[in-house]
């Protein structure tokens, strides 16, 4: 049974909240916390954020509080600028209760009526845990049990209790409102460990249509609450692939599905990517779950078994059009799909050691690779601590697999050569070189694609041999090139 003692409230509302509800209540308006709030507060977790719910109107609230931002004041809202005992700023959202009608483009409403009371407000919200509030005004009073100060007219509290995500009266009807409310029911299912009821779950895949035109962003933001805050990211990813979501957006991974892989897996493309999106920490996640997208569509198969040559290259191609489609960051972009392309690199140490009569040896050696093999891979991937997050997904891939003999000594071994080699003199990148493009412009006279080619050719001898970046030998060097193309 979920505790609702005063207590537990009072130690989980911070003060300035009190305040503008105090404040309201002093102007003879009501105040009440809604949303998801007092869910989590419920579940006993610090709410990530609050909202206010009130009869006063936009106009009445912006004259209340003279630190306010009329930020969606069209339909209700009003930002309300307050600073906790500690002088930190905060940004609070007070809306007037309302109704909404006639949504558009699933997602905005073109009708907003403000309503009379909490009861009306509640009735339009999407999930009935949701769908409760707390009466700010009544905190004063000598009441030992939260329920007498908390409305719940679509029993979100049983709900709660029962694990269970449930649309608001009509599910059908609630869902074909807003398209995102499909995405965030599996999302919450997920980031809660809930079920989604039965009616409800039916009509998110009959409301399909209407998840449709949801926007990339939107859907996106949802997607990545999916795999930072649920304890088991599959979980919310199978929903989405159960109820026709995941087709909407990213069709791509469910191409895995069925696509059977050699002896040492146990699961098809679609299970094992998804289990190991579980596995892995989160600055993976994503890479994660794209590292075998490119396995269905480089399937091979011959005399000596099933075969996936290539699928790490085209992954990265599959994984660059996805993330560009979901309108991901350059920069995450870029990440992404390097470790994508590079997470099936080979690092032979065992082989090496073993063909070599080297296994016991105290002294590995090189275990098989040059130092400029070691650079290279830095290079390739981005830098070291993108090399790090490569090793986490070899792992994680490695990890979520039972029937995988992987050994972590391994990648000990290399995270040891890494260490000894970049603790040396050595370039990685055409910055780090002991000359410039203007250098080069002035002593050969070549500029624009010419000049980038030369860099890096000389980035490329840099980093077989850091000893070579000095000046008077990348001129050498440079000369030599440009003699040998014409």
């Amino acid at each position: 049974m979920i505790s609702l003692s005063k207590q537990q409230f009072q130690q989980l509302i911070p003060n300035y909240i009190l305040n503008i509800g105090e404040e309201l209540q002093k102007n003879n308006f009501e105040a009440f916390l809604v949303g998801g709030s007092i869910r989590d507060i419920l579940l006993g977790k610090a709410p990530q954020d609050f909202d206010i719910a009130t009869n006063a109107y936009p106009d009445e609230i912006s004259k209340i509080f003279s630190k306010s931002i009329p930020t969606g004041a069209k339909f209700g809202t009003i930002t309300v600028v307050t600073e906790d005992e500690n002088g930190e700023r905060y940004d609070v959202q007070v809306t007037t209760y309302r109704n909404e009608a006639d949504y558009v483009g699933g997602r905005w409403p073109s009708k907003v009526e403000f309503s009379k009371t909490i009861d009306e407000d509640l009735s339009r919200r999407d999930f009935t845990i949701n769908s409760m509030a707390l009466n700010i005004q009544r905190f004063d009073e000598d009441i030992s049990n939260a329920k007498e100060f908390i409305v719940d007219p679509y029993n979100g509290l049983l709900d709660l209790e029962d694990k269970v995500i449930r649309a608001v009266r009509d599910p059908f009807e609630r869902l074909s409102e807003d398209g995102l409310r499909a995405v965030r029911a599996c999302r919450l299912a997920s980031q809660l460990e809930f079920n989604i009821e039965e009616k409800t779950l039916e009509a998110i895949k009959e409301t399909n249509h209407i998840t449709k035109l949801v926007s990339v962003e939107r859907f996106r933001e949802e997607l990545t609450k999916i795999l930072l805050k649920s304890p088991k990211p599959s979980v919310g990813l199978r929903l989405l692939a159960e109820t026709g979501i995941l087709k909407l957006f990213i069709p791509e991974l469910l191409e895995g599905r069925d696509v059977v892989q050699p002896q040492f897996h146990t699961e098809d493309v679609f299970d094992h990517s998804l289990r190991t999106c579980d596995f892995a920490e989160d600055s993976i996640k994503l890479a994660a779950l794209f590292h075998d997208i490119g396995k269905s569509r480089t399937r091979t198969e011959d005399e000596k078994g099933i075969h996936f040559y290539g699928h790490d290259v085209k992954g990265a191609e599959m994984t660059e059009e996805i993330m560009k489609r979901l309108k991901y960051s350059n920069a995450e972009i870029e990440r992404t799909v390097k470790l994508v392309r590079w997470h099936m690199f080979y690092y032979p140490s065992a082989d090496w050691r073993k063909s070599n009569n080297l296994e016991n040896r105290e002294d590995k050696d090189n275990l098989g690779w040059t130092d400029g093999a070691i650079r290279r891979l830095i290079q390739n991937v981005g830098g070291v601590d993108e090399l790090n997050d490569l090793m986490k997904l070899r792992i994680a891939d490695a990890t979520s697999n039972d029937k995988n003999d992987f050994n972590p000594i391994e990648l000990d071994e290399l995270s040891e050569r890494v260490s000894n080699v970049i603790s040396k003199d050595m370039a990685l990148k055409v910055t780090d070189l002991d000359i410039n493009g203007d250098d080069l412009k002035s002593n050969f006279g070549i500029e624009g694609q010419k000049l980038g080619e030369v860099l890096k050719h000389l980035l490329d001898i840099v980093v077989e041999d850091p000893a070579l970046n000095k000046e008077v030998d990348l001129l050498r060097l440079a000369k030599k090139y440009l003699d040998g193309s014409k």
